[in-house]
């Protein structure tokens, strides 16, 4: 996977995002455009940060019916963008109607369990008495068998996704934080470096980046130690 650290842009504007990326003189780093960030700035700014030559994750998380859903790939795949977010829970059909009107180089990653979700809460609010890891395998399964490219799910999940999907699967995990650094609203956190070593494709870190006083040398720091 050649992009392997996607810095998360957390602004409410795009003119925030982009002055924040001048810190990146010289390189491009893979980016990840959340709902906040998109319902402020827009399309215009996804084709922004593509003619500047970053490639982009789109969070949206889409979760509807099948066919709303798949009207809606359409409208994304002219933004030229690199990665996008569904709701695995949207299940099976809906993930397949996706995959069927993607563009050819758009990967698809299904949101298993969101990494602010405890095992309790993830419980409660689904009625459920399945432990959260296997939860995440049995979304994960679902995500493949409709074509999905692979998974967001906390690192601590990692591994176990690995045990139950194909080689080529990926598992893109967020809710990563530095060793010494802040759990902010998370709850299923983990460390480059745990990630790495539970079979993490890639990353996705935001405020220990974008709040770091030298965002450039967190972000070659991290980018090093995964790699």
């Amino acid at each position: 996977m050649t992009d392997n650290l996607f810095i998360a842009l957390d602004f409410t504007t795009g003119g925030q995002a982009l002055d924040f990326l001048k810190h990146f003189k010289g390189i491009r780093p893979a980016v990840k455009v959340g709902m906040a960030l998109f319902y402020a700035a827009g399309a215009d700014f996804i084709h922004e940060l593509r003619q500047e030559g970053y490639p982009v994750f789109l969070d949206l998380k889409l979760f509807d019916i099948p066919n709303t859903v798949a009207a809606s790939m359409i409208s994304i795949n002219r933004l030229d963008v690199q990665f996008l977010t569904l709701h695995a829970l949207g299940g099976q059909k809906m993930l397949a109607a996706a995959v069927q009107e993607k563009a050819e180089n758009l990967k698809l990653l299904a949101v298993t369990q969101l990494t602010s979700f405890s095992e309790t809460e993830m419980q409660q609010t689904q009625m459920t008495t399945v432990q959260v890891g296997k939860s995440v395998q049995h979304l994960a399964k679902i995500a493949e068998s409709a074509g999905m490219d692979g998974t967001i799910s906390s690192a601590q999940e990692a591994d176990l996704i690995q045990q139950v999907t194909g080689p080529n699967f990926l598992k893109v995990t967020p809710g990563i934080r530095l060793a010494d650094g802040q759990r902010d609203d998370q709850s299923r956190i983990a460390t480059p470096a745990y990630a790495k070593d539970h079979g993490a494709n890639a990353l996705v870190i935001g405020r220990p980046i974008t709040q770091a006083a030298d965002p450039l040398a967190v972000y070659k720091k991290i980018l090093e130690d995964f790699t």
